[in-house]
């Protein structure tokens, strides 16, 4: 699956533009918020949600920003990737 990439999200949709997976990471104070997560009930199971955290994650380690995860599935997702954690400020 290939993201498309705007400020503050990262998502994916189909041919006929339904969003089929998004997150999103507004900034705040010089930190991204991760609050919110979405993977289409098509998708569920396959590793797309986990795939977008690593997107974020790459993201914003390439930009040299930090995170605050307020999203359930960041929370989980930063809990089981110790070597992420560094990211969150």
């Amino acid at each position: 699956m290939e993201f498309c990439k705007e400020p503050g999200r990262i998502f994916a949709t189909d041919e006929t533009g339904k969003l089929l997976a998004e997150v999103t990471f507004p900034e705040q104070e010089g930190i991204a918020i991760i609050n919110h997560t979405f993977v289409d009930g098509s998708l569920r199971g396959q590793g797309v949600a986990g795939q977008l955290l690593r997107a974020v994650a790459d993201t914003l380690r390439q930009d040299g920003r930090k995170a605050r995860a307020t999203c359930s599935y960041a929370i989980h997702w930063f809990e089981t990737h110790p070597e992420d954690q560094d990211l969150l400020g």
